[in-house]
């Protein structure tokens, strides 16, 4: 399978993140990124089947770049140590909810939502969670996304400590209208990126989200 290559060259690359192995290991590196390619394309086209906002996508417009911003950053390693595509309505940089498949050696996973909206879209999204409460914890409570995705991660860096202004703090939504992302996340163990059903798999568990999608996106184009 190519993601066996994929997850090779991460690994290698994580002991040796510098320009000059990575220069000497670019054909690696373009095998590893076909290989993340084929994998994205593949589940485009088995989640594009369900959900139609990304149909006509292609896994080369999807996939986040390898190179590292270090400008503002301590960390100087010139490169991710992972492949991470984002499929959504309007593409990777749009600005509404989607689909993230992250592809590292032991620490694979695929996510769900909406990450750090600006301030109208958060504001947006956290009406309609307070409008339609009921609606929203049927979704996160329907079996096909709790059994993969349990509850939407709530860690104090995704959550402010009081309710956000306009809010009673003992608002039944009270949890959820503290966040400033709205992601669900489900770990992606090596084996199954590496059985053949994988693409089948990650398609799998991104439909089962797709309800919550367009519950964010429906809150974004009102």
């Amino acid at each position: 399978m190519p993601v066996n290559d994929t997850l090779a060259f991460l690994q290698d690359l994580a002991l040796h993140n510098d320009r000059e192995w990575f220069e000497a290991h670019r054909a690696e590196y373009l095998q590893a990124r076909d290989g993340a390619a084929a994998l994205v394309d593949a589940v485009i086209g088995r989640l594009s089947r369900t959900d139609p906002d990304i149909d006509g996508q292609v896994a080369a417009k999807c996939l986040f770049r390898i190179h590292r911003d270090v400008r503002f950053s301590r960390n100087k390693a010139p490169y991710k140590t992972h492949f991470g595509a984002y499929l959504a309505k309007g593409g990777r940089k749009s600005v509404h909810a989607g689909y993230y498949l992250h592809l590292e050696p032991g620490a694979s996973f695929a996510a769900a939502g909406l990450w750090m909206p600006e301030a109208p879209a958060l504001a947006s999204v956290r009406q309609e969670i307070d409008y339609g409460f009921d609606e929203f914890q049927s979704l996160l409570g329907a079996e096909a996304f709790h059994s993969r995705f349990g509850d939407l991660q709530q860690q104090a860096d995704v959550s402010l400590s009081r309710m956000p202004r306009g809010y009673a703090p003992d608002n039944p939504a009270a949890s959820y209208l503290k966040l400033k992302s709205f992601i669900a996340s489900c770990p992606l163990p090596d084996a199954r990126l590496k059985a053949p059903d994988a693409a089948a798999e990650i398609a799998d568990t991104f439909a089962a989200s797709t309800p919550f999608i367009r519950f964010l996106n429906r809150a974004l184009d009102a």
